[in-house]
């Protein structure tokens, strides 16, 4: 592994540290917190190398997907509602503006998991 994408790894650990950070004001702050903490883990632990990187990134996924599926209906009940502005005010005034924010969340950190699992499946198995 190239520093720079050493360097790279620890960025994208640093990033998913802040969005814990400020899950302070959520209605489910713990919860969130814990889980972009244990993103910012699967990142520390592919810039060291670790092969448990690979297996929590697994983990994350299939509760990422499943944590999706149980949003999926309020996300359908945003759009019959007109889609309004997910990031018009901090405090969600709807309740399915805060799922909807919650499933890109979830989202993300779904994509992040795969980017460990597929680009880095080789390289951590085999060493």
């Amino acid at each position: 592994m190239s520093p720079i994408q050493k360097n790279i790894y620890f960025v994208i650990s640093g990033l998913f540290l802040l969005f814990a950070i400020v899950q302070w004001n959520d209605p489910d702050p713990l919860i969130w917190i814990l889980f972009y903490d244990v993103m910012s883990l699967i990142y520390i632990l592919m810039a060291i190398k670790n092969k448990f990187a690979f297996y929590l990134a697994i983990v994350m996924s299939i509760i990422c997907l499943v944590s999706m599926a149980v949003i999926l209906p309020e996300i359908f009940q945003w759009m019959k509602d007109g889609m309004p502005s997910i990031v018009q005010s901090m405090k969600a005034e709807i309740p399915t503006i805060e799922y909807t924010r919650e499933f890109l969340g979830l989202l993300l950190c779904l994509i992040a998991c795969i980017w460990v699992i597929r680009v880095h499946k080789t390289t951590i198995i085999n060493n």
